[in-house]
């Protein structure tokens, strides 16, 4: 729920502080841009309505009071169990959000055991404390099990160290372990101090003074077993760690990770225990595996998750699959993925069941542990991103909390962050290991939520061709369309198989709308499309043209090939293409069909969804592009980097670029800027420098801004910062294009794919009468976009009212939101009155049912 935008500088600017006096100058700043400002503060105006019932729906709470009700009181942060990529962001946006509102914070080193040691371990923090850190994997304040913390004596320590520095908020970083002794020690807590009081170590106004301890508690968990949140922190990036691996070996986890895995690398076979394979399994898995061969392919990966189970309950081991295959043939590779495991069960994520592989099938087959390698590495920026956003919305929940309230969990809810009630999650994950441990595998599933039953379900369904029970009579069309985007040849590859899978005729079209004029139509069939999931690029080809100068030839073609539906996988060139196909619909009665457009563009500016295929890709790539333009800085002192990102004029991928690396800045077009704004921002940065953090780091979207070039930020930083900083500046391009597709955008487009093929077939059903094929309904042709956490298709013809066609994007962009945690996080002062509080809700095995996002 977007205010007017703001421009940088200030309370209420754009890339964040200023002088004070300032405040909201960025409003309206457009003024020194022509137009600009006014038309888009005309455009905030819905938001702005919109905003006021937001603030309204915020219940009771004032986030100005709020905000300085943080002074006397104390936070204390750690991290507990296995570390997860993307903790070390969350204990920073804690830290700095706990120390804006005014609050002491402490960082709890080694987990609960240094809360029970106390001393030493536990520090209070500054601003700098965490400088630096958003790139780093694990956890900086360490990580331990403790056995002392599972006894009353053990808590009580712990009570007495917090007592002692006036602590009485705790966030905690962990899993549901790490989550339900948080609770415990919440429960027990007034009883801990009335011991306390008897043995004489605190007084009764001590006591009395910190009579309530309240928790939130952040998931983090390279597993994603947490039922409730749709990802938990480190699971994003253990699938970037995970696919890596399998692009290696194709080229020469967890129950989640397995599953998640196995869909984005299109592994022949998976093996989790929530879904045991049928008795006889082997026979059917080595004769699909001789199948692939005979048709030519050189590998099969087949995933063994943690934990795999048969029917009768015994454990599935990578020794066991990978020698029925060896008796002499041509190569399967496997891999396993997390540590842990005992015994046969061998660890974490396996391919590739050796013995049977081996044995039954002759193939040399190779079995590759992942272990910790899942738990390393840099985190994702998706990663980053959600630990901010969770870390931002930790520390409110604690300000808000009472002694009524109960223990709390900071959860995402498709992409807002919510508030669950702790132990309703634990209960509920629970009882999905229980219906497990008694066989009840179907319901396990379904506790495990929608999105991970579905995963399942398109898992099987594209790993294995089906023949459908009857032809059909409908033909589908496929096309790229706009700039390359990562993704795109998953979306195509899944949309073809499930058209096949339906009964359809399916054809491919080379080079976009251009293509189809000319007459480049290809049949294709299943295995055509084999291999194309982890590809970068399209393989279809395509082109930024309009249909709007071929319609007659592309009407041509269409009666020609006998086309019924197009699904059409691009940017703003495939929004705007097919809704030029539909406004021409009164003059060609072949354009009379279904349409369908899939978003993929690196700049996330197509109408209707809240993301495009391909913009995480690019965010990773600019990502880490600037954690090593950053690194090299680290040995240059007072230098400051000026970064140009792509995207035209939408700036998502600056913004979220900005999050995930703790840019300094981010100027972007829909938060206007002018020369004062420019001038508090060289300020800041000289200020800066002034500490111990002595670099800089801003990104600048390519069409900001007409005049504010790169090079005229450059010239001016370097002026205004002589003798305080250098300045150099870096044009990151088309890196951003480029690439292997990010486990989001494979997972995405392929889902993608799925969903727009079904919902083209029941559209070509419900619009087929006397034979043929006649669509001229304005919910013929939508987009199909994920908003929040829910699929949803929008007619074109209605998405043109929500449009700025002059700068290529929606009018409305969730992201805006984004822009607040941004500056905060960079150590401006700004006004706290856009931001969003997460709202308490519940989960249950309702709500889990109900749950229709991915």
């Amino acid at each position: 729920v977007a205010r007017p935008p703001a421009g940088p500088g200030g309370p209420g600017l754009g890339a964040g502080g200023g002088p004070p006096g300032r405040a909201g100058a960025g409003r309206g700043a457009g003024g020194a841009r022509g137009g600009d400002g006014d038309r888009r503060l005309r455009r905030g105006a819905a938001g702005e309505q919109r905003a006021s019932v937001s603030a309204a729906a915020m219940a009771t709470v004032d986030l100005e009071k709020l905000r300085m009700s943080g002074a006397g009181k104390a936070i204390g942060v750690l991290t507990s169990g296995g570390d997860a990529q993307g903790m070390n962001a969350a204990v920073r946006a804690v830290t700095r959000m706990g120390i804006y509102v005014g609050a002491k914070v402490f960082l709890i080193y080694e987990g609960y055991e240094g809360l029970v040691e106390g001393g030493e371990n536990i520090k209070p923090a500054n601003w700098l404390s965490v400088s630096n850190i958003i790139q780093l994997g694990g956890t900086i304040i360490g990580s331990a099990r403790c056995k002392a913390f599972t006894t009353r004596e053990g808590r009580r320590a712990a009570a007495y160290n917090l007592v002692q520095r006036g602590i009485t908020n705790l966030c905690v970083i962990g899993g549901d372990g790490s989550l339900t002794g948080a609770n415990v020690f919440r429960s027990e807590w007034g009883g801990l101090l009335e011991e306390l009081v008897q043995e004489g170590k605190i007084p009764a106004s001590a006591a009395q003074t910190y009579a309530h301890l309240n928790i939130a508690g952040l998931v983090g968990s390279i597993d994603n077993d947490f039922c409730g949140t749709d990802m938990t922190i480190g699971t994003d990036s253990a699938l970037h760690r995970i696919m890596e691996v399998i692009d290696a070996i194709t080229t020469t986890a967890q129950r989640y990770l397995a599953l998640v895995s196995a869909l984005a690398s299109g592994a022949d076979w998976l093996f989790i225990p929530e879904a045991p394979p049928e008795d006889g399994w082997e026979n059917l898995m080595c004769e699909r595996l001789g199948e692939t061969r005979s048709r030519g392919s050189r590998l099969n990966i087949i995933i063994i998750a943690e934990g795999a189970i048969d029917r009768r309950g015994q454990p599935i081991s990578s020794r066991y699959v990978k020698d029925v295959s060896e008796a002499g043939g041509l190569p399967t590779w496997g891999r396993l993925g997390a540590a842990g495991g005992v015994g046969p069960r061998c660890a974490g994520l396996t391919c590739v069941p050796r013995q049977l592989v081996v044995q039954r099938l002759g193939f040399d087959t190779r079995v590759t542990v992942l272990g910790h390698v899942q738990r390393g590495g840099t985190p994702s920026a998706f990663d980053r991103v959600l630990s901010s956003q969770m870390g931002m919305e930790a520390v409110m929940a604690l300000l808000e909390a009472s002694p009524d309230t109960p223990a709390c969990v900071v959860s995402l809810s498709g992409n807002q962050s919510v508030r669950l009630p702790l132990m309703e999650c634990v209960q509920v994950t629970k009882e999905v290991q229980k219906a497990m441990d008694e066989q009840r595998f179907e319901e396990a599933i379904q506790l495990r939520g929608r999105s991970f039953e579905n995963n399942w379900k398109i898992y099987k369904m594209l790993t294995h061709q089906k023949i459908p029970e009857e032809k059909s009579t409908f033909s589908l069309a496929i096309l790229n369309v706009g700039a390359p985007a990562a993704g795109m040849n998953a979306a195509v590859r899944s949309a073809v198989r499930t058209g096949i899978s339906q009964g359809h005729t399916v054809f491919v079209v080379h080079d976009g709308f251009e293509g189809l004029a000319r007459g480049q139509v290809q049949e294709v069939g299943w295995h055509d499309v084999a291999g194309w999931l982890g590809r970068g690029g399209s393989l279809l080809g395509t082109k930024r043209t309009l249909p709007k100068a071929y319609l007659e030839k592309i009407a041509e073609n269409i009666r020609t090939h006998g086309i019924h539906a197009l699904l059409v996988i691009g940017g703003f060139e495939a929004y705007e293409g097919v809704l030029q196909l539909v406004e021409a619909r009164g003059r060609y009665e072949e354009l009379c069909i279904v349409m369908c457009v899939v978003p993929a563009t690196i700049s996330n500016n197509v109408p209707g969804t809240d993301f495009s295929l391909g913009c995480d890709t690019a965010v990773n790539a600019a990502m880490e592009s600037c954690d090593r333009i950053k690194q090299s800085a680290s040995g240059t002192k007072r230098r400051v980097f000026i970064v140009e990102t792509m995207g035209g004029y939408c700036g998502y991928l600056a913004t979220v670029t900005g999050i995930a690396v703790g840019a300094d800045a981010a100027y972007v077009f829909e938060d206007p800027f002018d020369i004062h704004d420019l001038k508090a921002n060289v300020e800041h940065m000289t200020v800066k420098m002034k500490t111990e953090i002595q670099r800089g780091l801003v990104l600048r979207n390519e069409k900001c801004h007409e005049h504010y070039t790169t090079e005229f930020l450059y010239n001016l930083y370097s002026s205004e910062g002589k003798g305080v900083f250098d300045c150099r500046t870096n044009v990151l391009g088309h890196l951003q294009q480029g690439g292997a597709p990010t486990p989001f955008d494979r997972n995405y487009g392929t889902k993608l794919g799925v969903k727009a093929v079904l919902w083209v077939s029941e559209q070509l059903r419900a619009v087929y009468r006397k034979g043929r094929v006649f669509a001229n309904a304005p919910d013929s042709a939508s987009v199909i976009g994920l908003r929040k956490k829910a699929v949803a298709f929008s007619p074109v013809t209605e998405l043109k009212e929500e449009t700025d066609f002059e700068h290529r994007m929606p009018r409305e962009q969730w992201w805006l939101n984004l822009r607040l945690m941004l500056k905060m996080l960079a150590h401006y002062r700004i006004s706290m009155a856009d931001y969003v509080s997460g709202g308490l809700e519940h989960v249950s095995r309702r709500s889990l049912s109900l749950d229709t996002g991915f």
